[in-house]
């Protein structure tokens, strides 16, 4: 109960406190409603002219970097594409390799010493070039997911920069692309 009353006290204190210091000061109410008409127009514009502008900003800004991963995602999925298909050739070129040495070895096995020498000397070449048809084609196909990652390297990064790109921005950036993509 006392405290109730304390707290009374300093609440008749406080009011009292501040009616002397309007008293004091003076408080002269058209003034006062002015300031605050004024400062509300100056919060309304500055919302709509300065904090808005600079929110929907912010936001295209995070829309840009959402599509950057969703492109960066994409291109993650291409190169896994491409190199599933790049071993499954690889499997399909040793499956000929091996069954080049087996019709190798079944026909040397039917002809004499001299022949059965030449026969595997002739599975030894094909497959030398079975695997040189295999690294080949490994080169062929590394170059153009080098070349399709560098344009979507650049692509991208016109995207997220939003600017052209000169032929010379567009170079180096595959370039760059390509040795990380080597190392």
């Amino acid at each position: 109960m006392n405290h109730l009353i304390s707290f009374a006290s300093i609440g008749s204190d406080l009011a009292g406190t501040a009616k002397d210091t309007a008293q004091r000061f003076g408080l002269d109410l058209p003034h006062f409603l002015a300031q605050v008409v004024s400062f509300l127009i100056v919060t309304g514009l500055l919302y709509r002219f300065a904090y808005k502008p600079i929110l929907a900003v912010l936001e295209e800004r995070r829309q840009r970097i959402a599509e950057s991963l969703a492109n960066a995602e994409k291109i993650r999925a291409e190169l896994a594409k491409t190199e599933v298909a790049r071993q499954e050739v690889l499997n399909r070129a040793n499956a000929q390799a091996n069954q080049f040495i087996e019709e190798a070895r079944a026909a040397a096995a039917r002809v004499r010493e001299q022949e059965t020498q030449r026969a595997i000397a002739m599975a030894e070449q094909i497959i030398a070039k079975a695997r040189e048809a295999a690294a080949a084609d490994h080169a062929r196909m590394l170059g153009e997911l080098k070349r399709e990652v560098g344009r979507l390297v650049v692509q991208t990064t016109a995207t997220v920069t939003g600017k052209i790109l000169t032929p010379e921005d567009q170079k180096r950036l595959a370039e760059e692309t390509s040795r990380q993509l080597a190392a």
